[in-house]
């Protein structure tokens, strides 16, 4: 297993991701980042360049799309082993991505705010960041995906034993920890459109 070339960083609660993210830098690795992340990092000293940068694409409807794109998900889920894969990959010059450290706006805190509407909720469920989550955890043969803040001194550790790369081990648990991420996620939004009455057009 090579070691972790490139990772992007896209975090809501963002404790401790800057001094993950500088050992990242301190072993070569590549740091690519959305707007939020992209500021604290870069005032910190991290050298990391924007999804938008990255993709060749400006964020696009307010924010909306910024990591989905087929450069980054490509990036994520191809299979290293595949010749098709890497075929594909060389073809349009793009590079594997092998992690992601990201986590989503805790949801019940969202819809416990004092007078906030459905629409308003609705519009600030994560899709690209629950999307890359999805990717990274399906190809953990390949890539580390990290969710939790509290993973990050295993994490930091296990760069430090294997020379800038993580265990299998971890990766498979690390991925079934964002599948719960997610799973939890949907299942909590879903339960409280439940609750809403919809509006007529």
């Amino acid at each position: 297993m090579p070691k972790i070339r490139r990772a992007i960083i896209s975090c809501h609660d963002k404790t401790g991701i800057v001094e993950l993210a500088q050992l990242l830098e301190e072993h070569g690795v590549e740091i690519v980042s959305t707007s939020g992340t992209l500021s604290l990092l870069t005032e910190a000293g991290v050298s990391a360049v924007s999804i938008a940068d990255f993709t060749g694409i400006p964020e696009l409807m307010d924010g909306r799309v910024k990591s989905l794109h087929p450069k980054v998900h490509a990036g994520l889920l191809g299979i290293r082993d595949s010749k098709l894969h890497l075929e594909q990959m060389q073809a349009h010059e793009w590079p594997w991505i092998d992690m992601v450290i990201a986590n989503l706006q805790p949801v019940h805190e969202l819809m416990a705010q004092p007078g906030i509407s459905t629409d308003e909720v609705v519009e600030q469920i994560d899709i690209g960041g629950a999307s890359m989550m999805r990717s990274a955890a399906k190809n953990f043969r390949y890539v580390t995906v990290v969710v939790n803040p509290q993973r990050y001194p295993r994490i930091m550790h296990e760069l430090r034993a294997h020379d800038g790369d993580t265990s299998y081990d971890t990766r498979f648990t690390l991925a079934r920890e964002a599948y719960e991420c997610v799973a939890n996620y949907d299942t909590a939004i879903a339960a409280y459109l439940k609750k809403q009455e919809p509006k007529p057009e």
